[in-house]
């Protein structure tokens, strides 16, 4: 598939990075000279220097041709003048990154459509669509459903003394728990896992089961179900404003910024919003703000070493659920490795929303998420394919990935050794960055 991609920002360098390893042909332009070298030169793609909001550049970059146009300049009319461009030279699905909720409401979308844009990309709402989740959801750092809740995958940090600390891998596959531990993240590393791997305290499991086994997850992992209702966000940012916006009445919100004119503007953009003006960095002006009466802390400031160290002090001062805007990729598993609950990336969330497209262009497969350096498909099983040829176990499968469940007939299940997949059924794989086309290959 042709992939080209208008703007090197961070967006647009980490999808570039991430689908260059899934051995695509991948373009990217952006007027950044020297950011393009460094691409150019570190992974397998194209660059082509220029303006992505230009006839000329556009139409020299051959544009017509793309199966897939994807605009993530850090400009919202960029991106649409981009992707209209883009479609009136004959791309054949366009895709562009936009800043405001208007692109997204539905009564507006034969225009965006007449504009030549196929799909819209909102990381702030992306993002706070997981905060939300996160917040429903205390005890799981991520969490996902498929098919209505028919599977679910979720993230959860095991503590000293949980029942799953020490564990073999084969003595859970042995129990009557209907668990499958699809990853490990440990310390910096993700483990796609074998029966003899051990599970230890303080690891991230990634862990597929059904709707009705939740109870038993929650036990299994040592975890507690804690209500949220009163919300404190440091930093009143897009994402902050959205995340209040999209949230409703569920949840009583307080906003904490240290800009005084932010604070005057945002009544009238959160009215059911109390407001404070101060540094929410300062221990002390938290206390005064009555944070010990908060049942979630929410730290989406622009900077991310300011995020993981005020999500710490929250919870040294009681909060049991804390969620961390993290955009530095870098610092991800670091954080991760903290005490601080969940960590957001608007990149991530993005690529994942884009990688969906991709794998859409076959209308049979899609693509639920993407981590910073994990990636997990759901791909039909086509008839004839080599993953119907055989019960899972003879299968020869790469070991830089796993499948973990499927849905078949209107039943989410798991998937263990004699499991046979058949044609038809929708399998959720857990792979490593880089693997997506090995897997790929065995469905097709």
């Amino acid at each position: 598939m042709r992939i080209v991609i208008a703007g090197a920002g961070e967006v647009g360098s980490h999808l570039a990075k991430l689908l260059s390893a899934e051995e695509q042909d991948i373009l990217l332009i952006d007027d950044n000279t020297d950011r393009l070298a460094v691409l150019d030169a570190n992974y397998n793609l194209m660059t082509f220097p220029g303006n992505p909001t230009s006839f000329s550049t556009l139409r020299d970059a051959s544009v017509g041709n793309a199966d897939l146009f994807i605009a993530v300049t850090p400009y919202e009319a960029s991106n649409i003048v981009a992707c209209s461009i883009a479609k009136t030279l004959g791309a054949k699905k366009t895709v562009a990154r936009i800043d405001s909720y208007d692109f997204m409401d539905p009564r507006n979308s034969d225009v965006v459509n007449s504009m030549g844009i196929d799909r819209v990309i909102y990381p702030e709402y992306l993002a706070a669509q997981e905060i939300i989740t996160a917040l429903k959801r205390t005890w799981a750092r991520y969490w996902f459903e498929l098919h209505d809740g028919n599977l679910i995958l979720a993230g959860i940090k095991l503590r000293q003394g949980a029942p799953l600390a020490g564990m073999m891998l084969r003595d859970l596959a042995y129990s009557n728990h209907e668990l499958h531990v699809s990853a490990i993240k440990r310390n910096h590393e993700t483990i796609i896992p074998r029966g003899d791997d051990r599970i230890e305290a303080g690891d991230i499991l990634y862990i597929t089961t059904t709707r009705e086994r939740i109870p038993d997850l929650i036990t299994l992992t040592g975890k507690q179900e804690h209500k949220i209702k009163r919300v404190l966000i440091m930093g009143a940012s897009k994402m902050a404003i959205r995340l209040v916006r999209s949230a409703g009445n569920e949840f009583k919100f307080k906003i904490v910024d240290n800009d005084a004119e932010v604070c005057r503007q945002l009544p009238f953009k959160c009215p059911d919003c109390e407001i404070i003006y101060g540094d929410g960095r300062d221990p002390e002006l938290l206390a005064d703000i009555g944070i010990s009466e908060m049942d979630a802390f929410v730290a989406l400031t622009d900077s991310s070493e300011t995020n993981i160290f005020t999500c710490l002090t929250a919870k040294d001062m009681g909060i049991k659920k804390t969620v961390a805007d993290v955009e530095n990729i870098q610092f991800i598993s670091q954080a991760e490795n903290l005490n601080i609950g969940t960590v957001v990336n608007k990149k991530l969330l993005a690529s994942s929303s884009i990688f969906q497209l991709l794998l859409d262009a076959d209308s049979s497969t899609s693509k639920c998420l993407a981590l910073a350096d994990a990636e997990v498909a759901e791909l039909e099983a086509r008839e004839g394919s080599k993953i119907t040829k055989a019960p899972v176990k003879d299968l020869s499968l790469p070991k830089e990935l796993t499948l973990a469940g499927l849905f078949r007939d209107g039943e989410g299940l798991l998937i263990n050794g004699n499991t046979h997949i058949r044609p038809g059924d929708r399998v959720l794989v857990f792979c490593l960055a880089g693997a997506l086309h090995k897997v790929e290959k065995l469905f097709s």
